[in-house]
């Protein structure tokens, strides 16, 4: 999970690691990602980044797990005008993501997280009011506008962790948040079929559904976004340029790394055996550092996005994400209706076809975290073009895990369920690991602009 991980450092140490923030002085970044703990700003901002990003699941896919027999016949909607609603909630997160980039910049990923949450409440808390297939459009629409919670949830991560971490970090949190697709067929499905035992109708509980669940837990993150996160290490997002090379102290629960530089006599011998008359000790503090350790966010002008924009390193991870995240976004909206299709029987029906389709989802809590872990271990020995490379390998496996399943379910008239979860499974965990994998490499491209250049990566989905 740290550089001390990377190591092979003892167990104990590494627990360490998972509940105490080291800090770089150079950046006041840190350089473990301490999950264990909630005493630090850095564990705290770290587990409101991938909260917000998780809750707005629980909206922006609340529709997918009910909408092929429940959501769908209550509408009266065809099949186009499903996929359609599918499309139109793409849109507005497309839309959004390019906005927030520049947003994230200028004024920091802590409040455009919270802004995004409280704005995406509004619309799920009038899903109930949907009667018609245009109605389903605009609410899916503007519910869309949580998806641009990524990449405040990307951007803040990046702004407190350090390089050596900032992959598992950034996959942990886009991971962990992420897991929301899979969560939400899940409790959502539990919570229409309980209102349905209790006695309401179809027509009346998938509404109540999205009143209960999204927007009081909305609200409850924004609040505590506001409330406990911060901007930045060094404080206020005005403050984020006092870090560079004029780092505030650290704090006395926190430890400093310093690296230090001892010259040795010609005969090699150390401070401790030396004879003291004939040793010339020099001792250095060196930051070793790269573009990543002193890149600050800096709102967004003319010239800046042009050069961002026409960067060919730009366009790279965003058509990497495309086919990692875009992919996944694909699979979670249909996945359940597919089965659905194929399957639908007595014993097989929208329930259970929503819980196999959570299964995709779900793997997120440990698959894209394990990207972004690779993506740190492989940049130790071979630096940025390690994780490069490790994208594409993962991509290749992918795509022919795709071809595979859609290959199988071509020629087989009546599918194995078992079959087709195995092939899914598989493919779902190649997926991940290297939309993780490719996270990690997003922080080291464009650096100044970090906010911009996930938006611009996050334009992917499409």
């Amino acid at each position: 999970m740290s550089a001390l991980t990377l190591s092979g450092i003892s167990g104990s140490a590494w627990y360490a690691s998972l509940r105490h923030p080291v800090i770089n002085p150079t950046n006041r970044k840190c350089s473990t990602v301490p999950i264990l703990s909630l005493n630090n700003q850095y564990s705290r901002n770290f587990h409101l980044s991938w909260l917000g990003f998780f809750v707005a699941f629980l909206s922006w896919f609340a529709f997918s797990p009910l909408i092929p027999d429940v959501i769908k016949t209550d509408l009266k909607l065809t099949s186009a005008e499903v996929g359609n609603s599918n499309i139109v909630s793409l849109c507005s997160t497309l839309i959004v993501r390019v906005i927030s980039g520049p947003l994230v910049d200028r004024y920091g990923p802590r409040k455009v997280m919270a802004i995004l949450l409280i704005i995406g409440a509004i619309p799920s808390g009038l899903a109930g009011t949907v009667s018609t297939a245009n109605g389903l459009y605009i609410v899916r629409f503007f519910i869309g506008i949580l998806g641009g919670t990524f990449v405040s949830c990307q951007a803040w991560n990046t702004v407190f962790f350090d390089k050596n971490v900032v992959g598992t970090a950034n996959a942990l949190g886009g991971g962990w948040g992420n897991s929301g697709g899979g969560f939400t067929f899940i409790i959502m499905i539990a919570l229409f079929n309980q209102l349905l035992a209790d006695g309401m109708s179809p027509h009346i509980a998938w509404r109540v559904a999205f009143a209960i669940v999204p927007v009081p837990i909305l609200l409850f993150v924004a609040a505590a976004t506001l409330i406990f996160g911060t901007d930045h290490p060094a404080g206020k997002w005005s403050d984020r340029h006092g870090t560079v090379a004029t780092a505030p102290p650290v704090s006395d629960d926190q430890t400093s790394i310093i690296n230090t530089k001892i010259t040795k006599t010609k005969s090699g011998e150390d401070i401790e055996t030396g004879d003291e008359k004939d040793i010339k000790v020099t001792v250095t503090a060196i930051n070793l550092v790269s573009e990543l350790d002193t890149a600050v966010n800096e709102p967004l002008s003319l010239d800046m996005a042009y050069k961002i924009i026409f960067n060919p390193l730009t366009w790279l991870p965003a058509l990497a994400y495309m086919t990692t995240f875009g992919y996944e976004l694909a699979i979670d909206a249909n996945l359940a209706n597919v089965l659905y299709t194929l399957l639908k029987s007595p014993t097989f029906g929208q329930t259970k076809a929503g819980y196999i389709a959570g299964i995709y989802g779900l793997l997120n809590v440990f698959s894209r975290p394990l990207g972004g872990y690779f993506g740190d271990l492989i940049y130790v020995k071979f630096g940025v073009p390690g994780k490069k490379y490790l994208t594409i390998a993962c991509g290749i496996a992918q795509g022919l895990l795709s071809l595979g399943l859609g290959f199988y379910i071509d020629n087989h008239s009546h599918p194995s369920l078992t079959v087709i979860i195995v092939i899914f499974v598989i493919l779902a965990l190649f997926n991940e690991v290297a939309n993780g994998v490719n996270f990690s490499l997003v922080p080291h491209c464009n650096p100044n602009s970090n906010g911009f250049m996930v938006s611009v990566t996050a334009l992917g989905v499409w």
